[in-house]
């Protein structure tokens, strides 16, 4: 029987494909926390809270003593808040709360603050579908939206810690909500809230009037934006994965705060910033940008089984510059899916920027072929019948330049018996060896390049699923077969303990997909390695490919156990409709003895021009024999 063996272009492939992924996925992972540091801002937290409500107990403490015609302590209040004690004295100086509300999503702004306090989501669920918790980007105190006021006379106020006076009209069918900040009759800050019908973009106007002769205008203010983000999916580690700061700086550049603990970074001109909580995003977004800003991130996951509350902590510190005195910024808040087509739609706000699916030509292939087409299919049919259409008709796209390698492996499997004797002729002047098997190649009709360049046209399109399959929204929380959400794992057996790198659970799709791969390896290891005999100093290929046989299911198996049931799925399709192709062209497209007899007759014409690459590779090893005998000629005259 013949032994069965593989190329080192496949070796290398293979190897390159696993290095990138590994590398993705090392990108991934946050990296560890120090107790020192979260016990130091804990505590900066806490004094800060307890400055606060001194603050705040004393501004709302203010209509009370009004009421009750205590001057003395209304001027206590006066020597606190300065201008602004005029706030505290408005019927609106109280914990109460204005609705605004659409069929999409509902919000609760406060009278403290004047911010979004609640924010949920009418359509979507946490964790798993039927749970009966409505997602809430905003709750429990998680969120803060603050302005540090210097006024004249050098005091320093939050805005976070005085209340403001609502006023709640419609426009047509917008509700429009002002909330303002008095320090008198006509001068204020204003907070506007617009909210439309079925939308999730929020109108966001926030300006002032009349407080050039309160507040220090000389320097611009610090807005800033804080998020505790909840969990909202069944997999903490997936969730915290894919969960990052993206930002739009420098009129139309989108960039990201990196993963792990403490991340920061100082963009300029930044027109939003996208807190993206994998597949929901709180987004604040700005006409004038902002000059220079202060982004910052930081993992809340240090351990998955204790931390399953939060997952990041997100910060931005946004300068508010002043025009003419006055404050005049057009802004819009986004709560809602990270959902490639909604963000899409907002054609002028470049938001699906913030969905990762890929740089440079992954990118172009997930958004020219990958989304219309999925985006097609589920259109029809149920998205685990999609995710199968899809990966057939993606194979069957691929089919022609299958072929084209196959063809090119059963070429060199038919001279690899002339390539031997060469071997053996010149085994001791591999230079000679090598141009004499370009020769053999160029008069037989065959390109040794010809097996690589369909594996690197592939190559594309399986990186681009990498990165489609965990960004598409329309898979979170849809079902099939056993899996209860194609977004997140697939388990089927629940562990009593924790397997390192592995994980708590057993899913599925990973099984499969690493038998499948397992299997087509396995088929494919003879006919590969067929042009590529074994070269002097080079490991043993057959060692080095048995390896592989078993290496890279099991890496698929354990890093695949964590991740989206959707791309599994597609990889053990993938695997099988590629086991069943070569099956197909081996048995009914390639007949060997043809090959041979086509070469023969091939090696009797006149050789073909050779291509630019081969003739630059044999001007080079020519080059290198020339100076070969140089030196041979150089030694015998020293000797």
């Amino acid at each position: 029987m013949e032994e069965k063996k593989i190329d080192i272009n496949s070796i290398i492939g293979f190897v390159l494909i696993f290095a990138i992924l590994i590398w993705i996925m090392y990108k991934n992972q946050p990296s560890d926390a120090t107790i020192a540091a979260d016990k130091a801002k804990k505590e900066q937290v806490a004094k800060e809270d307890k400055a606060n409500k001194l603050v705040t107990n004393q501004a709302a403490a203010a209509p009370t003593m009004i009421a009750a015609g205590d001057t003395l302590q209304l001027a206590k209040a006066q020597k606190t808040l300065g201008s602004f004690a005029y706030s505290a004295t408005l019927p609106s100086a109280k914990n109460d709360f204005t609705t605004l509300e659409n069929n999409l999503v509902k919000l609760k702004i406060a009278n403290k603050g004047g911010y979004i306090v609640e924010a949920t989501l009418k359509n979507y669920e946490k964790f798993k579908k039927g749970s009966g918790q409505l997602v809430e980007l905003i709750k429990d105190n998680n969120a803060n939206l603050n302005i540090q006021l210097q006024t004249n006379d050098n005091r320093t106020l939050n805005t976070k810690d005085l209340f403001f006076e609502p006023t709640l009209t419609k426009v047509g069918a917008d509700q429009v909500l002002s909330m303002k900040l008095k320090s008198g009759a006509n001068e204020y800050l204003e907070y506007k809230y617009i909210l439309k019908p079925n939308d999730y973009m929020i109108g966001f106007d926030l300006r002032s009037q009349g407080l050039n002769k309160v507040l220090n205008t000389s320097k611009p203010l610090d807005l800033e934006w804080d998020l505790k983000t909840y969990r909202n999916e069944k997999s903490v580690t997936y969730e915290n994965q894919n969960a990052e700061i993206y930002y739009e700086y420098e009129d139309g550049k989108v960039s990201y705060v990196n993963q792990g603990k403490d991340k920061e970074e100082t963009p300029l001109k930044v027109s939003y910033v996208a807190y993206k909580q994998h597949f929901f995003s709180s987004i604040l977004l700005t006409s004038t940008p902002f000059e220079k800003s202060k982004i910052q991130s930081s993992t809340l996951v240090n351990d998955a089984k204790i931390d399953t509350v939060f997952i990041k902590q997100f910060k931005s510190t946004l300068p508010l510059a002043f025009k003419n005195g006055e404050l005049d910024y057009k802004m819009n808040w986004f709560y809602g899916p990270t959902d490639y087509k909604l963000l899409k739609s907002y054609t002028d706000k470049n938001l699906d920027k913030i969905i990762p699916l890929g740089w440079g030509i992954f990118g172009w292939v997930n958004r020219l072929f990958f989304v219309p087409l999925f985006g097609f299919l589920g259109g029809y049919m149920s998205y685990g019948i999609a995710i199968i259409v899809f990966t057939i008709l993606i194979k069957l796209a691929m089919s022609p330049i299958t072929f084209k390698s196959f063809l090119s492996q059963a070429k060199m499997k038919v001279l690899k018996p002339e390539i031997a004797e060469l071997g053996e002729k010149f085994g001791k002047d591999p230079m000679k060896k090598q141009q004499e098997t370009m020769k053999l190649y160029n008069k037989a009709g065959v390109n040794p390049m010809a097996g690589c360049i369909p594996a690197l046209i592939q190559m594309p399109f399986m990186m681009a699923s990498f990165r489609f399959f965990p960004s598409a929204f329309e898979l979170r929380q849809k079902s099939f077969l056993w899996a209860d959400d194609l977004s997140s794992f697939d388990q089927i057996v629940k562990l009593p303990f924790t397997i390192p790198m592995y994980g708590d659970h057993i899913s599925l799709f990973p099984i499969l997909a690493s038998i499948a791969i397992f299997f087509y390896m396995k088929m494919t290891s003879g006919d590969q390695q067929m042009a590529a005999p074994q070269q002097e100093g080079m490991p043993d290929m057959a060692k080095m490919m048995k390896y592989m046989i078993y290496l890279s299911p099991l890496m698929m198996l354990i890093f695949f156990n964590n991740y989206g049931s959707g791309l599994s799925l597609y990889n053990f399709i993938s695997n099988l409709i590629t086991i069943g192709i070569m099956l197909v062209i081996k048995n009914y497209f390639i007949d060997s003895d043809k090959i041979h007899a086509q070469i023969q007759e091939n090696k009797l014409k006149e050789p073909k021009k050779q291509g630019k690459f081969q003739q630059k590779l044999q001007q080079v090893m020519e080059q290198a024999e020339a100076q070969k005998a140089e030196a041979e000629k150089g030694k015998d005259k020293k000797k």
